[in-house]
């Protein structure tokens, strides 16, 4: 389904289908930070109370964690909703 990291191919090699019309466009950005500020920010809350570090450790530790989790869910999510766009032919589509 995709070309390189988060690029749409415009034809599914298995199946062909056309993909050219599907457009995820910011939703699985803005999914994602919903997922993580409902994750990390109790997260850090807690380490905070609890441990109570310095900021800099802060930025050491959630800086990784936010990066990481992103890069390994972007795709799958931006893959979920150009699933979703073909699954309620929300594009216009040429048979």
């Amino acid at each position: 389904m995709f070309q390189g990291y988060l690029t749409v191919r415009e034809r599914c090699e298995v199946c062909g289908v056309d993909l050219r019309g599907h457009d995820a466009g910011d939703g699985p950005a803005v999914f994602l930070i919903f997922i993580l500020g409902f994750l990390v920010v109790p997260m850090a809350l807690w380490v905070e109370m609890r441990y109570m570090p310095p900021l800099w450790l802060h930025a050491l530790l959630w800086g990784p964690v936010i990066v990481g989790v992103t890069l390994v869910l972007l795709r799958p999510l931006k893959g979920l909703m150009v699933a979703l766009q073909y699954r309620h032919r929300s594009t216009s589509q040429q048979d």
